[in-house]
């Protein structure tokens, strides 16, 4: 998303109070595939997930803490909590006649939906 991205860096450049505040974090799934497409980016600190979303929440769990948010729980307590979600999620969309190809396409806003969903229900396991 090179675009929204430089909409974010230039809102935080150009946009002043309170936007000259946003603190950015890149994610990219290879460390210098970037350079590719936002060569601009260089000397930015590009945390790589490898493509794994347990690597991606522990990136972004520990780049909160450098906020000075403190966090009481473990990237892998999320990761687990994650699992449990995935799980319950792809069970109610089968029941609703979901193909397995459906579900890992499901739009964002529904994803959302169904995460809010989940933790009102309690976060129950599948």
């Amino acid at each position: 998303m090179p675009f929204e991205l430089g909409l974010d860096f230039g809102c935080r450049d150009f946009g002043g109070s309170p936007f000259n505040e946003k603190k950015i974090l890149v994610l990219e799934e290879q460390q210098y595939r970037y350079q590719i497409a936002l060569s601009d980016l260089a000397g930015s600190d590009i945390e790589a997930h490898e493509g794994k979303y347990e690597v991606a929440i522990r990136k972004v769990r520990n780049w909160i803490t450098t906020l000075g948010v403190s966090i009481q729980i473990g990237a892998d307590k999320v990761s687990g909590q994650y699992e449990d979600f995935r799980g319950w999620h792809y069970e109610e969309l089968d029941k609703a006649g979901f193909s397995p190809e459906d579900i890992a396409d499901s739009p964002t806003g529904e994803l959302i939906d169904a995460m809010t969903e989940w933790v009102s229900r309690g976060c129950p396991r599948s």
